[in-house]
């Protein structure tokens, strides 16, 4: 008589229990964590059953149109995002089938490529874990030095002054510039640089391709790699943020600090604006620093 083969039963597990699991497993900032679960915690609400093992495609569905029924594309988006990266977690721990989200429908987003990101969206940005080092340190870098993303992307390992913050660039034009960082980009720059003295600080992961070789100065003599490409960045920039901009990140630099008061000579200073009808294109306060104002200049506000 042939041995019989006991079928491993599937875990049961619920929702709200599977959602502890993750964000435990995830290196998330106290921030992304409390929005992730709130996500979860509305789309977990709108569902028929907690048991993880019971969910069908369609109740994802269902769920994410009762939980949030009038969110814009780009919020939509960013929960579809979530509930999927979660789902996914849950089907490796065999706690559900896979493809539970795959039937929700994305939402085209119409994107502004001018416009300023709030301060909370760059804040967001810019503190995710989940992105490897090299695009966090770019990304870190370009909006604290405002500065173009060729003018970054240009500059070589020599080219930086650790200590001080500051590298020495070339800004539209050719002349000889001065960019600087602050402390999140400073902490991000030894881990790209990886020991390196000489070569491009932004490195590709691909190697040099024999149909497109680069000149000799875009090549990392110690590791053979090229230089990243503006198209390659700004490609997982796209993809990363949802069609969002490197440029914007320059845009929202500088309409940030002109929104914290900074004086137009400062700003053009940071921006290496040689035109002041250049530099007020930046000059565009955003809604919510509008309503900050009016709330403190409220004349029934309590002092």
């Amino acid at each position: 008589m042939g041995s019989v083969t006991r079928l491993k039963a599937r875990t049961v597990t619920t929702w709200p229990v599977a959602v502890d699991h993750f964000l435990a497993a995830r290196d998330l900032s106290a921030g992304s964590q409390r929005v992730y679960r709130l996500t979860l915690d509305h789309v977990d609400d709108a569902l028929p059953t907690r048991n993880l093992a019971d969910v069908e495609p369609a109740d994802i569905t269902e769920a994410l149109l009762a939980a949030f029924p009038h969110a814009a594309p780009a919020t939509w988006n960013r929960h579809i995002a979530t509930v999927r990266s979660f789902l996914a977690y849950a089907t490796r721990q065999g706690w559900t089938t896979g493809g539970l989200g795959d039937t929700v429908e994305r939402r085209r987003e119409v994107t502004d490529h001018n416009r300023a990101l709030t301060v909370a969206e760059v804040t967001q940005l810019l503190e995710r874990k989940d992105i490897p080092v090299r695009e966090r340190c770019l990304w870190n870098m370009l909006y604290d030095t405002a500065a173009r993303s060729n003018e970054i992307l240009r500059l070589d390992v020599q080219d930086l002054d650790l200590a001080q913050h500051r590298a020495v660039t070339i800004r539209k034009g050719g002349a000889i510039d001065m960019v600087h960082w602050a402390s999140r980009t400073a902490r991000l720059l030894p881990y790209v640089i990886d020991g390196r003295t000489s070569g491009p600080v932004f490195l590709s992961t691909r190697p040099v391709q024999a149909r497109r070789t680069p000149a000799r100065g875009d090549i990392d003599p110690s590791t053979g790699l090229p230089r990243l490409s503006y198209g390659r960045a700004s490609e997982v920039f796209k993809a990363e943020t949802g069609g969002w901009t490197l440029h914007q990140l320059r845009h929202s630099a500088l309409t940030h600090l002109a929104e914290d008061g900074t004086s137009l000579n400062m700003l053009m200073a940071k921006s290496r604006h040689q035109s002041l009808r250049t530099m007020q294109r930046y000059l565009h306060p955003s809604a919510e620093a509008v309503a900050r104002l009016t709330a403190e200049h409220d004349p029934a506000r309590r002092r």
